[in-house]
């Protein structure tokens, strides 16, 4: 599979890099973004963190607003920020902000005219992870985290792949999307009107049936429009209290959705990984 380099800048002094790539999975053209710290320029395999980004995000948001790089580089850690859902002419799409085009959901769409191309869920978990490894100086320790859809994400795939990360965390995660507005528009349409094939990416009903007590960090802003409405971390809170599940959730007030909140505690979302990436 062949990487087209976009784009290359250098980043204390590390390289912010842009690269285009044929999806198999998602057949179409695709784009994602990776920093690589000075330090992977060596022949060593560094640990990488993968950032899945919210609604109307591409690649770029996250690498240009959350100021992740400078700890990254500090920690010698690769970051891995894909797009948010296939992109093309051919592609399905929606006239709502929240359907199609920048709205994957990291799920495999099964219904009509979604199923070709919205399949983000097995780009994010193999394709995506195999065309880094094998590109990029990265070993086979991975975490994941996300902000909003991009949590749902991070925690929905974290949980459905026990063993393949050492670490999940999420900013304003959609906790119960099964029970949201953003989740059931979505849901219904990529996945079907039956609402028991959702279960299997809701992060609340698979946190209550999961095995692995994997490192779970969520930082939710206490002024944050979508709180009560779309994210739900309440629902959350307690499917863990429920299991036994040791997640950390922390409410941070005066903070809203945005990337400023994303940017306040990033440092402290990369060390939490780190704990865990760089540990013998």
């Amino acid at each position: 599979m062949t990487l087209q380099l976009v784009s290359k800048t250098q980043c204390f002094d590390g390289a912010q890099c842009q690269y285009t790539h044929r999806s198999d999975v998602l057949d179409c053209e695709m784009r994602f973004s990776v920093f690589l710290p000075s330090q992977a320029e060596k022949d060593e395999s560094f640990p990488v963190i993968y950032w899945l980004s919210g609604l109307t995000c591409t690649d770029e948001n996250f690498s240009q607003k959350a100021g992740a790089q400078r700890m990254a580089a500090e920690l010698g850690i690769v970051l891995v920020i894909p797009d948010t859902s296939p992109r093309g002419d051919d592609v399905a799409d929606d006239e709502g902000y929240d359907l199609g085009k920048g709205a994957g959901f990291y799920v495999n769409a099964t219904q009509t005219p979604w199923k070709p191309h919205y399949r983000m869920y097995d780009y994010i978990v193999d394709e995506l992870p195999a065309l880094i490894e094998a590109n990029f100086p990265v070993g086979d320790r991975r975490a994941i985290c996300g902000h909003s859809m991009g949590g749902h994400g991070a925690l929905t795939i974290a949980l459905k792949n026990p063993g393949r990360f050492t670490s999940v965390s999420a900013f304003s995660p959609i906790c119960n999307p099964i029970a949201c507005p953003w989740g059931e528009k979505a849901f219904s349409a990529y996945l079907g009107e039956d609402r028991s094939t959702w279960e299997e990416y809701d992060a609340t009903v698979l946190l209550s049936r999961a095995t692995e007590r994997l490192p779970m960090l969520i930082s939710q802003g206490e002024e944050d429009q979508f709180l009560e409405q779309q994210l739900k971390p309440n629902a959350l809170e307690a499917a863990a209290e429920a299991a036994g599940y040791p997640v950390k959730i922390e409410h941070h007030a005066g903070y809203d959705h945005s990337y400023y909140f994303i940017a306040s505690f990033i440092e402290q979302h990369l060390r939490f990984h780190a704990d865990y990436l760089l540990a013998h």
